[in-house]
């Protein structure tokens, strides 16, 4: 499945950001750039960024042309298919950072969803962010192996685990100590659908857990997507029966 967009987030913190244009757009923008540090300036100066909200037409288009022909990547507010780049809907529990973004196509849908996913988080998400970065020199001495330690993480991360994101109230120093290693192996996955969400909760985390992953030719990219972008990923036809349905097998090495 291509994505239409590749997610980044960009450290913009003393860097100039080209504005154009006025009014109540223009103006979201900017307190957007002010959040992130950047230094907003004018279409002559040098940048590598621009947003152009400009209200008329022929002026936004004829500005968006200019920007481009030297080569910058340009935000058009209200116009996605001259976007470069979109700006998406923040949850912020700094350091942790969440976007959503639709390629331009429903500002108001990115919004709705950052409505739901804040009631959803709670207040104390970074402070788990930060123990964890913390923790991480004992993590790596608990866990030298790097797919152990994702492992760990994942399993220790998920609904009601001592680490639920979701929960508030993690301690991480406790966990490391409590936690126990695990084996490696192997989860022969059998599909029922070719839909996404209806993976069971344990079939997605083994998707996302995986080391690499075999799988039936005919298993759609939707499915495989769910696994790590870092996992392999190999056509296996011989050894898996596409009955009852098609199968996956996921390998934590």
């Amino acid at each position: 499945m291509t994505l239409h967009s590749l997610p980044l987030f960009v450290r913009l913190a003393g860097r100039p950001v080209i504005l154009l244009g006025e009014g109540e757009a223009a103006d979201a923008k900017r307190r957007l750039l002010e959040r992130a540090g950047a230094i907003i300036v004018g279409e002559d100066a040098a940048a590598s960024l621009a947003i152009v909200a400009i209200d008329d037409e022929g002026e936004a288009l004829a500005a968006v042309a200019r920007l481009k022909a030297r080569r910058l990547l340009v935000n058009a507010v209200d116009r996605p298919e001259h976007c470069d780049f979109t700006t998406p809907a923040i949850i912020d529990r700094a350091p942790v950072l969440i976007a959503i973004g639709t390629g331009g196509v429903s500002a108001g849908l990115a919004a709705a969803l950052r409505q739901r996913l804040e009631a959803l988080l709670p207040a104390g998400l970074g402070l788990l962010a930060e123990r964890l970065q913390a923790a991480r020199p004992a993590l790596r001495r608990r866990y030298p192996d790097g797919g152990e330690r994702r492992r760990a993480l994942g399993a220790a991360m998920a609904a009601g685990a001592p680490l639920d994101p979701l929960a508030g109230d993690a301690d991480v120093e406790r966990w490391l100590s409590d936690d126990q290693a695990r084996e490696a192996g192997s989860v022969r996955i059998v599909l029922t659908s070719v839909d996404p969400d209806d993976l069971t909760l344990r079939q997605a985390r083994s998707l996302a857990n995986a080391d690499r992953v075999l799988h039936h030719p005919g298993v759609p990219a939707a499915i495989l997507d769910r696994a790590r972008a870092d996992a392999v990923r190999q056509v296996w036809a011989p050894g898996l029966s596409s009955e009852p349905g098609l199968t996956v097998e996921v390998t934590m090495a």
